[in-house]
C-alpha cells in the first residue's frame, strides 16, 4: 500500500518536473505570475493598508487599549 503511494507521487513529481524543464513559454508566464503577486501583496498593501496602530499610538499598552474598546464598545 505504501509503496503504491510514494509511486504515485514520484510520478506525479517527474511529470511536473519534466514539464517545467521542458517549457519555454510557461517560464515567462510564471515570472509574470511572481511579479503581479508581489505587487498585489507588497506594494498595494503599502499604499493602501497603513499601519494605523503604529502611527496613532506610541506604546503597546496604548495600542493594546484601543483594540480592547473598540471591540468591547456598544454598538
Amino acid at each position: 500500500m505504501k509503496t503504491n503511494i510514494t509511486k504515485f507521487f514520484k510520478s506525479v513529481y517527474l511529470l511536473y518536473y519534466d514539464g517545467f524543464v521542458n517549457m519555454r513559454v510557461g517560464k515567462t508566464l510564471w515570472m509574470l505570475i511572481a511579479i503581479k503577486l508581489f505587487v498585489m501583496f507588497a506594494i498595494i498593501k503599502w499604499l493602501f493598508f497603513p499601519n494605523i496602530l503604529k502611527e496613532n499610538f506610541s506604546t503597546d499598552e496604548e495600542r493594546s487599549e484601543y483594540i480592547l474598546q473598540q471591540l468591547t464598545k456598544d454598538k
